[in-house]
């Protein structure tokens, strides 16, 4: 309801401000300026709505979603690559249990490390989707020449974005750089401050990220600090993310194996490894929860 009321308040005002233009009301500077105002809260409407679950939930909005958040382990970027296969396999054998017809590993970490696993372990029975290859399938389609990459230090020691994009286009030039930092600083809520700003500027100005054309924000958190980042390359570089991508590669395949559903049966729901009131609060910045269970070993919200 957040999400539409603000959609709608959007319309409204850039409706008015089409009649003003219109009408000679207001002087062209000042159209312009507040266009500009607009577009601002156009940018924080997108923040709003950035999650893979709250992507999906507004794309398709007749499948239910079934949400795990191994808020034990995380974050998932300074672990081992054995210790993330063991939490993924955990997770999805329980997702499995509750009649999954499709897993979203909906983490780079995880993606780089436990995907091949999973797909041979669950073999049959169920469609897997990572948010690494629609990712770098964009940065193909794209074209671009010199691409930045920021993720975990998971993610970057497995070079799986730089190793795919490379047997795509050997011409594409790949720099990674690790952002340990950016996770657990978005987890605890601080991506709005003076100490983000300074976090976020000491990262991006990394020699390995100058003159780059594109940078992959490989880490399914860094969507929430989108905005701050585009501020600091002034929009001349192009921010990508998985998050529409997967969403899109979803429906591609649901429809391709006639598993799309018609009508919505149940209600979305969300389960953790251990409840925290820092997980809800950060969560509340991806999906707007209707209301909160916490039962069971796997406490549901």
């Amino acid at each position: 309801k957040k999400g539409e009321e603000m959609v709608k308040d959007l319309q409204m005002k850039y409706q008015t401000l089409q009649q003003k233009q219109a009408s000679g009301e207001l002087a062209p500077v000042e159209i312009e300026k507040q266009a500009a105002a607009l577009k601002q809260e156009e940018a924080k409407l997108g923040e709003f709505e950035q999650s893979i679950a709250n992507a999906i939930h507004h794309f398709l909005p007749n499948e239910r979603l079934i949400y795990f958040g191994d808020t034990v382990h995380l974050p998932y970027g300074d672990k081992s690559a054995d210790a993330i296969r063991y939490y993924s396999l955990r997770i999805s054998k329980f997702l499995l249990e509750q009649d999954c017809k499709m897993i979203i590993i909906a983490c780079n970490s995880a993606s780089s490390a436990a995907y091949d696993m999973l797909l041979d372990f669950f073999e049959g029975k169920a469609l897997f989707v990572n948010v690494v290859d629609p990712l770098v399938n964009a940065v193909i389609s794209q074209a671009y020449k010199n691409v930045g990459v920021i993720a975990t230090k998971a993610t970057i020691n497995s070079s799986i974005y730089k190793n795919k994009i490379k047997s795509l286009n050997q011409k594409v030039k790949v720099n990674q750089v690790a952002t340990p930092l950016l996770a657990p600083m978005i987890e605890e809520g601080f991506y709005s401050g003076n100490i983000s700003k300074s976090v976020i500027e000491n990262y991006l100005s990394h020699p390995d990220l100058k003159n780059i054309d594109a940078l992959l924000l490989a880490c399914t958190h860094y969507p929430l600090i989108r905005n701050e980042i585009n501020e600091y390359y002034s929009g001349q570089v192009a921010i990508l993310d998985s998050t529409d991508v997967v969403r899109d590669e979803v429906k591609r395949i649901l429809t391709e194996e006639g598993l799309l559903c018609e009508n919505r049966i149940g209600h979305d729901a969300f389960y953790v490894s251990d409840y925290t009131s820092s997980f809800e609060e950060t969560a509340k910045n991806f999906y707007v929860f209707v209301s909160c269970d916490k039962s069971d070993d796997n406490q549901s919200v």
